[in-house]
């Protein structure tokens, strides 16, 4: 035993002295690849640009925010009087409810309706090629452009089917109904993003393996089953880009607003954006539009961060 313990002792003597005095350097494997100089010019040129049409435009807002400016001329040091003006300003806070509420609906709308149709294409059917081009035709149209189209058919052929079917809400406009205007912007909007997740899904129905399909078919797995056990899960990743996508870009609207209602009517249908827009370079408010936009990204990045991390999480379970 002590002739076993001396041997180690020696053996472990004789390894700390071949190794060398101090501690080792560790090389970092990214040290002995070189980096093409071309990913640099591509990289920095677009970096830059990024920071002086994005990010610099962006400090100078938040900076004007705390200023009276009305866009020109002098303007003086005002502190945090926007943003406590605008907690009391009920305009503000319609446009914020207005916009959250609207941009929910179509997110949800959307996403339903474009992943029955993704399920449906995907499947066996005639024509599938033509069917897909058709459902994809409204993403390519120019949304002020299809806006007054759809303007025009709530102000005339539907209200005079309403008038025929003796159905009083639809008699009239809805956009002249503040309690109904609401409907058309949404509508319009589901219309027209449908085709973009659509192709999404798509593409995430492409990824899964049709033996899986085989094999559940097998064990006698009916349709529904073979849709939320299989295909829901597997196209995961798909669900989180398109519920991001359709959020982010429905809490912007504003084509919709512009080319249907105008805001109207009374301000019922007035976005965050269209109100930046709108009184932020039309009516001197330009400071205090400038603290909304702030208050409006902070909104959209806390959103964005919250569903990320939810659909996140939903995927690894």
């Amino acid at each position: 035993m002590q002739h076993t313990t001396q041997a180690a002792s020696a053996q472990a003597t004789s390894v700390q002295s071949a190794q060398p005095h101090g501690k080792p350097k560790k090389v970092s494997q990214f040290s002995k690849r070189k980096v093409d100089k071309a990913y640099y010019w591509m990289t920095v040129p677009a970096a830059l640009l990024v920071v002086a049409f994005l990010y610099w435009p962006f400090i100078q807002g938040a900076a004007y925010s705390f200023t009276n400016s009305q866009g020109y001329g002098e303007y003086k040091w005002i502190g945090f009087k926007n943003y406590g003006a605008m907690f009391s300003d009920s305009r503000v806070i319609n446009a914020y409810l207005f916009t959250i509420v609207v941009a929910i609906l179509i997110t949800v709308g959307t996403n339903l309706l474009a992943l029955l149709l993704s399920v449906l294409l995907n499947g066996k059917i005639a024509f599938k090629n033509g069917f897909r081009a058709i459902f994809f035709i409204p993403f390519t149209l120019a949304m002020l452009v299809i806006g007054y189209v759809f303007k025009y058919l709530f102000m005339v052929p539907i209200p005079t089917l309403g008038q025929a079917l003796h159905i009083s809400w639809l008699s009239i406009s809805m956009l002249t109904n503040p309690q109904l205007a609401w409907f058309p912007i949404v509508f319009l909007s589901i219309w027209q993003g449908v085709a973009y997740t659509t192709l999404i899904y798509l593409a995430g129905l492409q990824t899964i393996d049709a033996e899986l399909y085989e094999a559940a078919s097998i064990d006698g797995v009916n349709t529904w089953q073979r849709f939320w056990k299989i295909t829901f899960p597997l196209i995961g990743p798909f669900v989180t880009i398109n519920m991001v996508l359709s959020l982010k870009n429905s809490l912007g609207i504003f084509d919709q607003i512009v080319a249907l209602t105008g805001g109207g009517p009374d301000s019922k249908t007035e976005s965050v954006s269209y109100l930046i827009f709108t009184n932020g370079l039309g009516n001197g408010e330009y400071s205090y539009q400038m603290a909304n936009a702030v208050i409006f990204f902070i909104v959209l990045a806390v959103l964005a961060f919250v569903q990320l991390h939810f659909f996140g999480s939903e995927e690894k379970v």
